[in-house]
Order: structure tokens, then C-alpha cells, then sequence
């Protein structure tokens, strides 16, 4: 289970060092993927990976997702392995997509099942919406 809040900053080259406790976690490959709760990059463990295609398969067979989210989906996951200082190179196409440049700070907030990596402003603001709704205080 991925939880917490994390502040990291993209080297030059576009690698992020995630934190300690999700690496184990994240071995020996992982998903970078379109993040689905907002422009953010969600980052998923082999197995889940595989629970989410399965699942948009299953979706598209009974006609309640389309093809071109299916295709959007695959085309834009990519697979990635740990360096050995526990970094992920972030892909430039996912980069652009959750407006992220190296040498940025980024947040890694932990989604319970998967890892989503911000920009921190556009963080900040589903956050604090989050975290209204859980106080009652907005829809």
C-alpha cells in the first residue's frame, strides 16, 4: 500500500528518486501510466498493472469504455525498472502530459494502490478539494 506525501525535485535528465518505502514495492519492474485522477503520472506495480489492463479489456468488451481509451491507455504506459539509486526516468510524453520539467520539484503522493506524481500546484489544489470533501464541507 502506497500512502504519504512526498517533495521531490526531476534530476536534469528527468529521473525521479522516489522514497525508501515504496521501492521494495515497485520491483523488479513497474508502470508509469496517464495518472487517473487528474494531469499527474501514476506509477503502478507489475501486478496492478495487470488488474487495470484486464479491467479496461473487460470494459471495452462490454461496451462501457471505448477503444481509443484503450489505446490511449496501453500506448502511453510504459515500463520501467528502478536504477540502482532507486530512481524511475520519467518519459518525456508523460512529463509534458502532467506539466513536469526536469529539473522541477514534483510531489509523490501515494494513492493507496498506486503512486501519482504532480506538479505541485495542480497537488495542492485536488488536495485541499480532497480534503474538504472528507470534512463534509464540499460536494
Amino acid at each position: 500500500m502506497f500512502v504519504g506525501t512526498h517533495e521531490r525535485q526531476l534530476d536534469p535528465k528527468g529521473r525521479l528518486a522516489l522514497p525508501a518505502t515504496y521501492r521494495p514495492h515497485l520491483e523488479p519492474r513497474c508502470f508509469l501510466r496517464l495518472g487517473e485522477s487528474g494531469r499527474c503520472i501514476g506509477l503502478i506495480t507489475d501486478e496492478e498493472s495487470r488488474r487495470v489492463a484486464a479491467k479496461m479489456k473487460a470494459d471495452v468488451d462490454a461496451g462501457e469504455r471505448s477503444r481509443d481509451e484503450l489505446r490511449a491507455l496501453a500506448g502511453n504506459m510504459i515500463e520501467v525498472v528502478l536504477d540502482g539509486q532507486g530512481r524511475v526516468t520519467l518519459d518525456e510524453r508523460l512529463r509534458r502530459y502532467a506539466g513536469l520539467e526536469p529539473g522541477s520539484k514534483v510531489i509523490v503522493a501515494g494513492a493507496f494502490d498506486a503512486i501519482e506524481i504532480w506538479e505541485p500546484s495542480a497537488y495542492e489544489a485536488i488536495n485541499a478539494t480532497g480534503s474538504l470533501k472528507i470534512a463534509g464541507i464540499a460536494r
